[in-house]
């Protein structure tokens, strides 16, 4: 079967921001985690009120601290 036109887009997109995640230095990676773990704070928080708007944000952030911790744990297997 193949692939939706979507999930070649969306695949694409995602290859983009890891890449833009690899150029990143480990301390503004990790400051990067800071940020997204307060906004997933905060996301969390509005879904309990009902304010929240944007449901898929949740989701976004999630994968992109995942994909932010394993591009850190590759740079410090390389270092070593």
């Amino acid at each position: 079967m193949a692939a939706k036109k979507t999930d070649k887009v969306a695949s694409a997109k995602t290859a983009s921001k890891a890449d833009d995640f690899r150029t990143k230095s480990a301390d503004e990676l990790s400051e990067q985690i800071a940020k997204l773990k307060k906004e997933q704070f905060n996301l969390r928080f509005q879904k309990a009120n009902g304010q929240l708007e944007k449901t898929n944000r949740i989701r976004e952030v999630r994968r992109d601290i995942a994909r932010i911790e394993t591009i850190l744990a590759e740079q410090r297997r390389k270092a070593v």
